[in-house]
């Protein structure tokens, strides 16, 4: 009986809750999930190309660097909206992860400009004299040696696109900000808290498990750390 009692006393803490709404709570975290792995794998995908573009010189650095800087500039229930006339609701998914992408290119794009510039330029001097051609260069040499600047901004990027996929619910794909938002408008407490741990939970894990991924495929900054 007391353990029915906290969702008539709408307690912040009520496990009641959590064991009746389970599918629920595990269909909205699966959706979470899956438009954020969506928008981060598209937005590596584009900010890769683009940040090849902007180091070609300044004349395509500063368009390319600050239209990513200003699209992350607009407030994120702006951007779904004038997505909107673009996709339709009938396209919702399609909606919220092309915003996603948009805002994730900010810090994207920049991290792997920042990574393929650090590339030491003797070392693409002696791939060159390897006979190595430009993507060859690129796959093999450069971009390897980008990798921790590359993986460090898709750890922020994941972290950031965990927070802005609740703003999604206004289109009813916002995973578990489709609990969140209703919750808040009608003050039921305990799936506001649940639903806002499961967020930061999320978020956490995905930073732990890129960090440990980043860790693995560039073992050479673990030693240049430890001399």
């Amino acid at each position: 009986m007391a353990a029915r009692n906290c969702l008539v006393a709408n307690d912040w803490i009520c496990w009641e809750y959590v064991r009746s709404r389970s599918q629920e709570l595990t269909d909205a975290t699966l959706q979470h999930i899956g438009i954020t792995l969506a928008a981060v794998s598209i937005g590596v995908a584009v900010s890769v190309p683009l940040a090849l573009l902007a180091r070609r010189g300044r004349r395509y650095a500063a368009p390319v660097l600050g239209l990513s800087t200003l699209l992350y500039t607009v407030p994120s229930l702006a951007m779904f909206s004038l997505l909107l006339p673009v996709f339709g609701l009938s396209a919702a998914t399609a909606l919220v992860v092309t915003g996603l992408v948009l805002y994730s290119l900010t810090i994207l794009v920049r991290n792997v400009l920042a990574g393929l510039e650090a590339v030491p330029e003797e070392v693409r001097e002696a791939a060159r004299g390897m006979g190595y051609g430009p993507a060859r260069l690129f796959w093999q040499v450069e971009l390897p040696l980008a990798l921790p600047a590359l993986l460090a901004g898709v750890r922020i990027a994941t972290v950031s696109t965990v927070a802005l996929t609740t703003v999604g619910s206004i289109v009813g794909k916002g995973g578990l900000g489709n609990l969140l938002a209703p919750a808040v408008d009608s003050s039921f407490k305990a799936q506001v808290l649940t639903a806002s741990v499961l967020c930061v939970l999320l978020a956490l894990a995905a930073d732990l498990l890129l960090l440990g991924l980043q860790r693995l495929l560039t073992p050479w900054t673990r030693v240049a750390k430890g001399a």
